[in-house]
């Protein structure tokens, strides 16, 4: 089966800003589009939101990536949190502007994920029905702590968190009691033995694509729940 290829777009932030780049992708009969924004270090090409976005399209699942500003401009430092937010708001009205019958959903990796729950704290994001994160960095690499999830309980969606074991942005002795703080708004999906990345020890004996398979059809499992 030929599954659509990815759109460029380019929506507006705001008249400061100016337009950021996006890839749409809206395979035949999707059932749900999730607007996924990038890491701190990476892009919208980076190989995991490609290998993300091609899985999702095999399950019917549209996805909106999109760039921050500063990675537009290729620089290497992100924006600020008011910018981020912005352009995080920015692409849920083009998501829902491309995709106006789809239910919508928000997330990213991240840095992306979380700029996405803080957007979401601030404000509910129009028509959003849940947030998905990929690797939520709920602190600092080597740095503990749970001050990054204070917001997350002003956030009336649902939210889903895809969290490997060894995850250095997200101890779970740390995340676990912040998604049980959170109750029914919240669900905690553990890789065991994954990174940040999501990636594996050859000693595990599974393969990072074998992981991303099975976190991608999780979330778009609990999408179509939503």
């Amino acid at each position: 089966m030929r599954i659509a290829a990815s759109k460029p777009i380019r929506f507006t932030v705001n008249e400061i800003a100016g337009k950021v780049s996006g890839l749409l992708r809206i395979p035949r009969g999707a059932k749900a589009l999730l607007a996924l924004a990038h890491g701190a270090g990476a892009g919208m090409r980076h190989h995991f939101m490609e290998d993300v976005a091609d899985k999702f399209a095999g399950l019917g699942i549209a996805t909106l990536r999109y760039q921050f500003l500063y990675m537009e401009k290729g620089i290497k430092r992100p924006d600020n949190e008011a910018l981020l937010t912005a352009t995080v708001r920015a692409a849920m009205a083009s998501a829902r502007e491309h995709g106006p019958d789809l239910p919508l959903f928000a997330g990213g990796k991240s840095m992306g994920g979380r700029m996405t729950s803080i957007a979401a704290a601030n404000g509910s994001l129009e028509g959003v029905r849940g947030l998905v994160f990929f690797g939520f960095p709920l602190h600092a690499a080597g740095r503990p702590g749970a001050e990054r999830g204070k917001h997350l309980f002003k956030v009336s969606t649902p939210m889903l968190f895809l969290q490997g074991s060894r995850d250095s942005l997200a101890d779970l002795r740390l995340l676990e009691p912040v998604c049980k703080g959170l109750g029914k708004k919240a669900e905690l999906f553990v890789v065991e033995g994954g990174d940040h990345s999501f990636h594996m020890l050859k000693s595990s004996g599974r393969s990072d694509d074998q992981v991303l398979d099975e976190i991608v059809s999780k979330a778009a499992a609990w999408m179509l729940k939503k």
